[in-house]
């Protein structure tokens, strides 16, 4: 069996599914690479809702979904790892759709990003079940949306409860 490649910039470079999976480079963080994938959507979320139409936002957060789940594939498949901690692109793409929900408020992309990490590290079910029948680009991408849908729900009975 082949080990587990630990990626560098090299890796990262070398290949166009490398460099979008690894959250161009964010991936490569020595420490907590899955919390600054996910902080990588704020500042793409803040152009999103300052100079995109919604339809828009949404068809950059599929992209991001979709193209992610492929490079996350190519990726992990060069790494030998499916999930490797290094493929960021699905706290990304994730947390970006969640972000698009939010809005601008600050305030509630704080609670939504503490929220989605607390859904992404512990994997209440079906999230640890996912994350464990899947190991390929789709379940790298499909945990991360559970999480994702999990924060919008617990964001929207908030919301109903608490208002405003």
């Amino acid at each position: 069996m082949t080990s587990a490649r630990l990626p560098d910039v090299r890796f990262l470079l070398s290949h166009p599914a490398h460099l979008l999976a690894l959250g161009f480079g964010i991936g490569l963080m020595p420490f907590a690479p899955g919390t600054f994938g996910t902080l990588l959507a704020l500042p793409i979320a803040s152009v999103l809702h300052r100079s995109a139409s919604d339809e828009l936002f949404l068809g950059a957060a599929a992209f991001l979904l979709v193209g992610g789940g492929v490079a996350a594939q190519v990726t992990g498949r060069h790494l030998h790892v499916a999930d490797h901690s290094s493929i960021v692109i699905d706290e990304t793409a994730a947390f970006l759709l969640v972000l698009f929900f939010t809005g601008t408020d600050v305030m509630r992309q704080l609670l939504a990003f503490v929220l989605f990490r607390l859904f992404d590290i512990a994997k209440p079910p079906p999230i640890r079940q996912a994350d464990a029948a899947f190991k390929n680009g789709f379940g790298v991408m499909f945990d991360d949306v559970l999480a994702a849908a999990y924060t919008l729900v617990v964001l929207a009975v908030a919301q109903r409860i608490f208002g405003g």
